[in-house]
């Protein structure tokens, strides 16, 4: 290859109407600070208009552009290419069933924030006016560091666990899950909880930190998933000393 040119591995078909997967080999001469999705666009303008890939805003803000980069889960946006050497391989997101090319569906994870009611309910008190949480609270510490998802899917592709369990509801609802039932302004977060404390919801993350380190925005889902066993855990002891105290255990 020449000086400046990169050599890119990019996966091609399974979808529908293309299912045979296969690598294809594209040369590309890169310019300084030039990106994944800027290789991707050159690729498809200057070479293969049928290349199949997605992308939005282009800044980070959407999450659209997700794609494994050599074997990672990344934003394409966001990757410069002079950090990844000479060849590169691209893949679609792992835990995705695929539409076409680089292109995943998404239907399984937005399924799964439905699963985890990743919406807000609010209380009597909160419908009828507004509802703020001081800014320096321990309600709004607790919140914080898990409220920028933008849903851009790369957690639920580095998961393990949703590799093995393809039922359990992955990171980003969870964390999502998470910043409702600490908001006191939440009027289900017991029953909320009490829906994701199964086999299939916290309980099947083994805390392996996958979801933390891929996240682009710095978030630790694991954290947040750790917060909702801590209460599911307290929720069951205060549950276990009521009905002691009044005199009869649980399915006695």
């Amino acid at each position: 290859m020449a000086a400046g040119e990169i050599r890119f591995r990019v996966r091609r078909g399974g979808g529908a109407d293309d299912p045979e997967a296969r690598y294809q080999t594209y040369t590309l001469r890169v310019r300084p600070r030039m990106t994944v999705l800027d290789a991707l666009v050159a690729i498809q303008n200057g070479q293969d208009p049928s290349l199949g890939y997605r992308y939005s805003c282009r800044v980070g803000m959407c999450g659209t552009c997700a794609l494994q980069v050599n074997g990672r889960p990344r934003w394409a946006c966001r990757t410069r290419l002079q950090a990844l050497g000479e060849r590169v391989t691209l893949e679609p997101l792992t835990n995705f069933p695929v539409l076409r090319d680089l292109a995943v569906d998404m239907t399984p994870f937005f399924d799964k924030m439905k699963r985890a009611r990743a919406w807000a309910e609010p209380t009597g008190a909160a419908s009828s006016e507004p509802a703020r949480i001081p800014p320096e609270s321990r309600e709004r510490g607790r919140i914080e560091p898990h409220i920028e998802c933008i849903t851009c899917g790369i957690c639920y592709s580095a998961c393990s666990m949703v590799g093995h369990d393809p039922a359990f509801l992955g990171p980003a609802a969870l964390n999502r899950a998470y910043t409702l039932v600490c908001d006191s302004r939440d009027e289900i977060g017991p029953n909320r909880l009490a829906n994701l404390a199964d086999e299939h919801g916290i309980w099947r993350c083994h805390s392996q930190f996958n979801c933390t380190e891929a996240c682009p925005k710095g978030i630790s889902p694991t954290a947040a998933i750790q917060g909702l066993k801590r209460r599911a855990v307290a929720d069951g002891a205060k549950s276990f000393v009521g009905s002691i105290l009044r005199g009869r255990a649980p399915g006695a």
